[in-house]
Protein backbone atom coordinates (compact mmCIF):
# COMPACT_ATOMS: atom_id res chain seq x y z
CA UNK A 1 0.00 0.00 0.00
CA UNK A 2 2.73 2.56 0.94
CA UNK A 3 4.80 1.89 -2.53
CA UNK A 4 0.73 2.53 -4.59
CA UNK A 5 0.45 5.31 -2.26
CA UNK A 6 4.14 6.80 -3.12
CA UNK A 7 3.48 6.12 -6.56
CA UNK A 8 0.42 8.05 -6.67
CA UNK A 9 2.14 11.12 -5.20
CA UNK A 10 4.67 11.13 -7.99
CA UNK A 11 2.02 10.64 -10.55
CA UNK A 12 0.63 13.74 -9.17
CA UNK A 13 3.54 16.18 -8.89
CA UNK A 14 4.10 14.96 -12.88
CA UNK A 15 0.84 16.22 -13.30
CA UNK A 16 0.84 19.51 -11.74
CA UNK A 17 4.52 20.41 -13.78
CA UNK A 18 2.15 19.83 -16.90
CA UNK A 19 -0.42 21.99 -15.56
CA UNK A 20 2.05 24.88 -14.59
CA UNK A 21 4.14 24.09 -18.12
CA UNK A 22 0.51 23.99 -20.33
CA UNK A 23 -0.63 27.40 -18.58
CA UNK A 24 2.46 28.58 -19.41
CA UNK A 25 2.94 27.90 -22.73
CA UNK A 26 -1.09 29.00 -23.27
CA UNK A 27 -0.75 32.23 -21.66
CA UNK A 28 2.07 32.87 -23.49
CA UNK A 29 0.60 31.82 -26.89
CA UNK A 30 -2.51 33.63 -26.49
CA UNK A 31 -3.08 37.41 -28.92
CA UNK A 32 -3.27 40.15 -26.61
CA UNK A 33 -1.03 42.64 -24.15
CA UNK A 34 -1.42 42.46 -20.61
CA UNK A 35 0.33 45.89 -19.99
CA UNK A 36 -1.88 47.32 -22.73
CA UNK A 37 -3.64 49.77 -20.33
CA UNK A 38 -3.09 53.02 -18.77
CA UNK A 39 -0.36 52.50 -17.06
CA UNK A 40 1.51 52.23 -20.44
CA UNK A 41 1.59 55.94 -21.15
CA UNK A 42 4.82 55.97 -22.10
CA UNK A 43 7.77 53.26 -23.69
CA UNK A 44 9.86 54.32 -20.86
CA UNK A 45 6.79 53.12 -18.29
CA UNK A 46 6.13 50.40 -20.39
CA UNK A 47 9.88 49.24 -20.54
CA UNK A 48 9.87 49.70 -16.62
CA UNK A 49 6.82 47.39 -16.21
CA UNK A 50 8.23 44.86 -18.19
CA UNK A 51 11.39 44.29 -15.95
CA UNK A 52 9.41 44.32 -13.24
CA UNK A 53 7.20 41.39 -14.53
CA UNK A 54 10.18 39.63 -15.84
CA UNK A 55 8.42 39.66 -19.32
CA UNK A 56 11.58 41.31 -21.10
CA UNK A 57 13.48 37.90 -20.48
CA UNK A 58 13.54 35.49 -23.13
CA UNK A 59 10.57 32.28 -22.52
CA UNK A 60 13.03 29.73 -21.57
CA UNK A 61 14.33 31.88 -18.46
CA UNK A 62 10.98 33.26 -18.03
CA UNK A 63 9.81 29.74 -17.93
CA UNK A 64 12.75 28.22 -15.71
CA UNK A 65 12.19 31.36 -13.14
CA UNK A 66 8.64 30.34 -13.06
CA UNK A 67 8.79 27.39 -11.85
CA UNK A 68 11.35 28.32 -9.30
CA UNK A 69 9.16 30.54 -7.95
CA UNK A 70 6.20 28.31 -8.32
CA UNK A 71 8.19 25.88 -6.12
CA UNK A 72 8.55 28.16 -3.19
CA UNK A 73 5.08 29.29 -3.81
CA UNK A 74 5.16 32.21 -5.25
CA UNK A 75 3.27 33.23 -7.84
CA UNK A 76 4.05 36.69 -8.47
CA UNK A 77 2.19 40.17 -8.70
CA UNK A 78 -0.78 40.45 -9.66
CA UNK A 79 -0.39 42.72 -13.23
CA UNK A 80 -4.03 44.61 -12.58
CA UNK A 81 -4.76 44.91 -8.94
CA UNK A 82 -1.63 47.11 -7.79
CA UNK A 83 1.34 45.61 -5.61
CA UNK A 84 -0.88 42.49 -4.63
CA UNK A 85 0.18 39.18 -4.30
CA UNK A 86 -1.29 36.27 -5.62
CA UNK A 87 -0.55 34.06 -3.07
CA UNK A 88 -2.54 36.82 -0.93
CA UNK A 89 -5.08 36.75 -3.12
CA UNK A 90 -5.60 32.65 -3.07
CA UNK A 91 -5.37 33.34 1.07
CA UNK A 92 -7.61 36.25 1.06
CA UNK A 93 -10.53 34.50 -1.32
CA UNK A 94 -10.12 30.47 -1.42
CA UNK A 95 -11.65 30.33 2.20
CA UNK A 96 -14.81 31.61 0.63
CA UNK A 97 -15.15 29.14 -1.86
CA UNK A 98 -14.13 26.77 0.08
CA UNK A 99 -16.96 27.08 2.64
CA UNK A 100 -19.18 27.39 -0.39
CA UNK A 101 -17.64 24.38 -1.66
CA UNK A 102 -18.07 22.52 1.78
CA UNK A 103 -21.83 23.31 2.09
CA UNK A 104 -22.32 22.32 -1.64
CA UNK A 105 -20.80 19.08 -1.52
CA UNK A 106 -22.31 18.10 2.04
CA UNK A 107 -25.59 19.20 0.07
CA UNK A 108 -24.85 16.87 -2.48
CA UNK A 109 -23.70 13.84 -1.20
CA UNK A 110 -26.62 13.70 1.42
CA UNK A 111 -29.46 14.18 -1.48
CA UNK A 112 -27.49 11.72 -3.84
CA UNK A 113 -27.40 9.49 -1.03
CA UNK A 114 -31.02 9.58 -0.31
CA UNK A 115 -32.28 10.38 -3.84
CA UNK A 116 -30.49 7.41 -5.38
CA UNK A 117 -31.41 4.71 -2.12
CA UNK A 118 -35.03 6.18 -2.96
CA UNK A 119 -34.50 5.51 -6.95
CA UNK A 120 -33.14 1.69 -6.35
CA UNK A 121 -36.04 0.89 -4.00
CA UNK A 122 -38.60 2.56 -5.76
CA UNK A 123 -37.13 1.08 -9.46
CA UNK A 124 -39.98 1.11 -11.65
CA UNK A 125 -42.32 2.93 -9.85
CA UNK A 126 -43.48 7.24 -10.10
CA UNK A 127 -40.80 8.01 -7.07
CA UNK A 128 -38.03 6.75 -9.55
CA UNK A 129 -39.11 7.98 -12.21
CA UNK A 130 -39.72 11.17 -10.98
CA UNK A 131 -36.04 11.05 -9.77
CA UNK A 132 -34.86 10.61 -12.71
CA UNK A 133 -36.55 13.48 -14.33
CA UNK A 134 -35.07 15.75 -11.99
CA UNK A 135 -31.60 13.99 -12.03
CA UNK A 136 -31.69 14.22 -15.91
CA UNK A 137 -32.91 18.00 -15.75
CA UNK A 138 -29.94 18.45 -12.99
CA UNK A 139 -27.34 17.37 -15.42
CA UNK A 140 -28.07 18.82 -18.60
CA UNK A 141 -29.23 22.18 -17.77
CA UNK A 142 -26.41 24.61 -17.45
CA UNK A 143 -25.34 25.79 -14.08
CA UNK A 144 -25.82 29.64 -15.04
CA UNK A 145 -29.46 28.75 -16.07
CA UNK A 146 -30.39 27.12 -12.71
CA UNK A 147 -28.48 30.35 -10.68
CA UNK A 148 -30.81 32.68 -12.69
CA UNK A 149 -33.79 30.96 -12.57
CA UNK A 150 -33.10 30.32 -8.41
CA UNK A 151 -32.92 34.29 -8.48
CA UNK A 152 -35.84 34.77 -9.91
CA UNK A 153 -37.57 32.43 -7.60
CA UNK A 154 -35.92 34.75 -4.72
CA UNK A 155 -37.58 37.30 -5.96
CA UNK A 156 -40.80 36.30 -6.19
CA UNK A 157 -40.80 34.37 -2.89
CA UNK A 158 -39.95 37.87 -0.93
CA UNK A 159 -42.48 39.46 -2.91
CA UNK A 160 -45.10 37.05 -2.33
CA UNK A 161 -44.03 37.10 1.63
CA UNK A 162 -43.78 40.66 1.76
CA UNK A 163 -40.03 40.51 3.14
CA UNK A 164 -36.81 39.49 2.87
CA UNK A 165 -36.53 35.96 3.22
CA UNK A 166 -33.81 34.94 1.43
CA UNK A 167 -30.97 37.67 -0.17
CA UNK A 168 -30.79 37.63 -3.55
CA UNK A 169 -27.13 37.77 -4.08
CA UNK A 170 -23.93 39.07 -1.65
CA UNK A 171 -21.99 37.81 1.07
CA UNK A 172 -22.45 38.11 4.90
CA UNK A 173 -24.77 36.17 6.61
CA UNK A 174 -25.46 32.36 6.75
CA UNK A 175 -28.63 32.76 4.64
CA UNK A 176 -26.42 34.29 1.61
CA UNK A 177 -24.67 30.60 1.62
CA UNK A 178 -28.21 28.68 1.26
CA UNK A 179 -29.58 29.11 -2.27
CA UNK A 180 -25.99 29.33 -3.78
CA UNK A 181 -24.38 26.10 -2.07
CA UNK A 182 -27.78 24.40 -3.10
CA UNK A 183 -27.21 25.61 -6.98
CA UNK A 184 -23.42 24.48 -6.67
CA UNK A 185 -24.02 21.20 -5.72
CA UNK A 186 -27.02 20.04 -7.89
CA UNK A 187 -25.74 18.80 -11.01
CA UNK A 188 -22.78 16.77 -8.19
CA UNK A 189 -26.05 15.34 -6.60
CA UNK A 190 -28.09 14.69 -9.50
CA UNK A 191 -24.41 12.73 -11.11
CA UNK A 192 -24.18 10.61 -7.63
CA UNK A 193 -27.44 9.72 -7.28
CA UNK A 194 -27.27 8.24 -11.02
CA UNK A 195 -24.41 6.30 -10.12
CA UNK A 196 -25.43 4.74 -6.30
CA UNK A 197 -29.39 4.03 -7.74
CA UNK A 198 -27.36 1.71 -10.42
CA UNK A 199 -24.96 0.89 -8.30
CA UNK A 200 -27.69 -0.83 -5.51
CA UNK A 201 -29.93 -2.09 -8.27
CA UNK A 202 -26.38 -4.32 -9.65
CA UNK A 203 -26.07 -5.40 -5.90
CA UNK A 204 -29.90 -6.64 -5.92
CA UNK A 205 -28.92 -10.44 -7.18
CA UNK A 206 -25.43 -10.42 -6.09
CA UNK A 207 -24.60 -13.53 -3.80
CA UNK A 208 -24.12 -11.99 -1.04
CA UNK A 209 -27.14 -10.65 -0.90
CA UNK A 210 -29.51 -13.51 -1.43
CA UNK A 211 -27.24 -15.67 1.14
CA UNK A 212 -27.90 -12.49 3.57
CA UNK A 213 -32.00 -13.24 2.91
CA UNK A 214 -31.60 -16.48 3.10
CA UNK A 215 -30.62 -15.85 6.41
CA UNK A 216 -33.38 -14.20 7.58
CA UNK A 217 -31.64 -10.02 7.62
CA UNK A 218 -34.27 -7.97 7.04
CA UNK A 219 -34.19 -5.59 3.77
CA UNK A 220 -33.28 -2.61 6.13
CA UNK A 221 -30.08 -4.21 7.07
CA UNK A 222 -29.40 -6.25 4.08
CA UNK A 223 -29.38 -2.51 2.72
CA UNK A 224 -27.22 -0.18 5.20
CA UNK A 225 -25.21 -3.51 6.19
CA UNK A 226 -24.51 -4.84 2.59
CA UNK A 227 -25.65 -3.37 -0.62
CA UNK A 228 -24.41 -0.18 0.45
CA UNK A 229 -21.63 -0.09 1.40
CA UNK A 230 -20.70 -1.73 -1.85
CA UNK A 231 -22.66 0.24 -3.68
CA UNK A 232 -20.97 3.44 -2.63
CA UNK A 233 -17.18 2.89 -3.48
CA UNK A 234 -18.10 3.61 -7.32
CA UNK A 235 -19.44 6.86 -5.73
CA UNK A 236 -16.51 7.64 -4.08
CA UNK A 237 -14.35 7.63 -7.22
CA UNK A 238 -15.67 10.18 -8.19
CA UNK A 239 -15.92 12.42 -4.96
CA UNK A 240 -12.50 13.58 -4.98
CA UNK A 241 -12.64 15.58 -8.19
CA UNK A 242 -16.28 16.83 -7.63
CA UNK A 243 -15.01 17.82 -4.02
CA UNK A 244 -12.10 19.78 -6.03
CA UNK A 245 -14.17 20.98 -8.86
CA UNK A 246 -16.95 22.31 -6.31
CA UNK A 247 -14.49 24.02 -4.01
CA UNK A 248 -12.61 25.78 -6.53
CA UNK A 249 -14.68 25.89 -9.73
CA UNK A 250 -18.36 27.68 -8.59
CA UNK A 251 -17.15 30.56 -10.89
CA UNK A 252 -20.26 30.99 -12.46
CA UNK A 253 -22.11 30.70 -9.36
CA UNK A 254 -20.23 33.05 -7.93
CA UNK A 255 -20.25 35.73 -10.23
CA UNK A 256 -23.97 35.35 -10.43
CA UNK A 257 -24.38 35.54 -6.94
CA UNK A 258 -21.56 37.92 -5.96
CA UNK A 259 -20.03 35.91 -3.81
CA UNK A 260 -16.05 37.36 -2.94
CA UNK A 261 -14.44 33.76 -3.70
CA UNK A 262 -11.81 33.05 -6.02
CA UNK A 263 -13.45 31.96 -8.59
CA UNK A 264 -14.79 35.66 -9.44
CA UNK A 265 -11.26 36.71 -9.41
CA UNK A 266 -10.25 33.74 -11.73
CA UNK A 267 -13.02 35.26 -14.18
CA UNK A 268 -11.62 38.87 -13.65
CA UNK A 269 -8.14 37.60 -14.54
CA UNK A 270 -9.15 35.80 -17.75
CA UNK A 271 -11.11 38.85 -18.85
CA UNK A 272 -7.94 41.40 -18.09
CA UNK A 273 -5.17 38.97 -19.38
CA UNK A 274 -3.37 39.13 -15.83
CA UNK A 275 -1.03 36.87 -16.55
CA UNK A 276 0.11 35.56 -12.64
CA UNK A 277 -3.20 35.73 -11.45
CA UNK A 278 -4.35 32.89 -14.08
CA UNK A 279 -1.14 31.48 -13.79
CA UNK A 280 -1.08 31.08 -10.41
CA UNK A 281 -4.84 30.22 -9.47
CA UNK A 282 -4.34 27.51 -12.58
CA UNK A 283 -1.27 25.69 -10.74
CA UNK A 284 -3.24 26.18 -7.59
CA UNK A 285 -6.37 24.84 -8.69
CA UNK A 286 -4.75 21.74 -10.20
CA UNK A 287 -2.82 20.93 -7.41
CA UNK A 288 -5.93 20.57 -5.38
CA UNK A 289 -7.54 18.44 -7.81
CA UNK A 290 -4.46 16.20 -7.97
CA UNK A 291 -4.25 15.96 -3.93
CA UNK A 292 -8.06 15.08 -3.64
CA UNK A 293 -8.05 12.31 -6.65
CA UNK A 294 -4.83 10.65 -4.54
CA UNK A 295 -6.29 11.16 -1.26
CA UNK A 296 -9.57 9.47 -2.79
CA UNK A 297 -7.56 6.65 -3.98
CA UNK A 298 -6.25 6.25 -0.83
CA UNK A 299 -9.52 6.02 0.64
CA UNK A 300 -10.60 3.26 -1.78
CA UNK A 301 -7.83 1.26 -0.76
CA UNK A 302 -8.75 1.23 2.33
CA UNK A 303 -12.35 0.72 1.81
CA UNK A 304 -11.90 -2.39 -0.99
CA UNK A 305 -9.40 -5.00 1.05
CA UNK A 306 -9.44 -7.02 -2.82
CA UNK A 307 -7.03 -3.34 -3.85
CA UNK A 308 -4.79 -3.82 -0.61
CA UNK A 309 -4.16 -7.54 -1.29
CA UNK A 310 -3.71 -6.46 -4.85
CA UNK A 311 -1.26 -3.76 -3.83
CA UNK A 312 0.27 -6.03 -1.39
CA UNK A 313 1.29 -8.71 -4.55
CA UNK A 314 3.45 -6.63 -6.07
Amino acid sequence: MLRYVLGRLLYGLLTVWFIATATFVGMHAVPGDPLLDARAVSPEIRRNLERRYGLDQPLPLQYLRYLGNMARGDFGVSFTQHNREVTDIIREHFPVSALLGVLAISFAALGGLVAGVLGALYAGRWPDTLIRLLVALGISVPGFVIAALAQLAILRLNAWGGVALLPVAGWGSAAHLLVPAAVLGLATMAFLTRLLRAALLETQSADYVRTARAKGLTPARILLRHRLPNAVLPAVTVLGPAIAAITTGGFVVELVFAIPGLGRYFVQAVQQLDYTVIMGTTVFYGAFLVLMVVLVDIVYGLLDPRIRSAQGAR
